[in-house]
This record gives C-alpha cells, structure tokens and sequence, in this order.
C-alpha cells in the first residue's frame, strides 16, 4: 500500500510538471503575440488554454482521491495540499497568458501599447518567460536556490509594472483612453503571472525547507 501511495505522490508532482510546462509555452507564445502581433499565435494560446485547465482538474481529482484513500499525515499530507493550491496557481497562470493573447487578438494588425511603452513589454514578457521556464525546473526537482531566482525576477517585474503606472498617469503621456486601458491591463497581467510564480516557488521552498517565506501583497 505504501508503495501505492508513493507511486501517486509522484504521479501528482509529474502531473504538476506537466501543467507547468504547458504554461510555459503558453506565455512564450502569449508575450511573442503581443509584442510582435502576431494573431495566429495569440489564436493558439486562447485555444490551448483548455488543455491546461483539463490537466489541472485531473491532477486536483487525483489528489482528492489520495486524501480520501490514503489519509495522508505531516510531510505528504503538506505535499497533497500544496498539490491542489499550485495547480490553481497554474490554472490561474495560464488565464492569464490567454489575456495577454486576447490583448493582442482585439487589437490585431496594430500592436498593443503605444511605441514609447513597447520596450517594457518586451523586457516584462522575457521576465515572465523566464520565470515560468524556472518554474518548471523547480517543480522538478525542489531546487530552493531557483525559487530564490523566481523571488528576485518577479521584483524586476513589479518595478516594470509600476514604471508602466508612471508613465500612463503622466503629464507627459499622450495616449488615447484605450491605449491607457490597454497598457495597465496589460501590464496587470503580466505582473500578476509572475506573481503566482512567487507563490508556488513559496511553496515548494517551504516543502523543502520548512522555512515560511510570506506571499507578495499584490
């Protein structure tokens, strides 16, 4: 039975891995889509966004069955639990990766945001990028000093978002409302992807050391 029971903690963390790197094709194509409007890619992420939510409702069925069956205590049933959060994470992540690409669908052939802001885009988006591509690792293998890298990217994406803040509400800036709403929103999004990254790297660490690390405020 105890062999069972590792057999489908395994399986959970596999399914976790695998959710994870479909969302990390997803916001390559969603941030390719949005700085380059590029609609066929934007078009791929929206319809893909399903396989994403379809593995992470397996994965929670999955973990609901073990809770049930196996009644985990202490370490496997933190292992179970974080399971179900991180997956909602990733859920949550994937959304937001289709937003960018609906960003970019809506405002297809013209690009997103005005041309004074597009290269904070293009550094938020390979910020995000990259997280989510060490997200991936990190779930693999419980690697803390990754969750560290994923901490320390996720502040260079804030200071990005809020540097995007600035200059929409300056007296400088000279946008139309919907480049305003476009830019803040878009924005939001890619600071909010990142966001949930933190919190599932919070989580593993914890799994890995003990050690709590309190979520960002955002």
């Amino acid at each position: 039975m105890r062999e069972v029971f590792q057999q489908e903690l395994r399986e959970v963390q596999d399914g976790l891995v695998e959710i994870a790197t479909l969302v990390a094709q997803a916001i390559e194509k969603a941030t390719r889509a949005f700085n380059e409007s590029n609609v066929s890619l934007a078009e791929e992420v929206i319809a893909d966004d399903h396989l994403i939510d379809q593995r992470a409702q397996a994965l929670d069925e999955l973990a609901i069955t073990i809770l049930a069956r196996q009644q985990p205590v202490a370490r496997d049933l933190r292992i179970v639990v974080s399971a179900l959060r991180i997956s909602a994470s990733l859920e949550r992540m994937g959304d937001l990766a289709t937003h960018i690409s609906q960003l970019a669908r809506y405002r297809f052939p013209d690009k997103v945001v005005p041309k004074s802001l597009r290269p904070t885009f293009i550094e938020m988006g390979a910020l995000d990028v990259e997280i989510a591509r060490k997200l991936v690792t990190l779930l693999e293998n419980e690697d803390v000093e990754l969750a560290k890298a994923i901490r320390n990217e996720d502040d260079k994406v804030d200071a990005l978002h809020l540097s995007v803040f600035d200059k929409v509400l300056g007296e400088t800036w000279k946008g139309q409302a919907v480049d305003t709403v476009d830019s803040t929103l878009a924005s939001r999004y890619h600071e909010r992807f990142a966001d949930h990254a933190v919190a599932i790297a919070q989580k593993v660490d914890y799994l890995a050391t003990g050690d709590w690390v309190p979520e960002p405020v955002g």
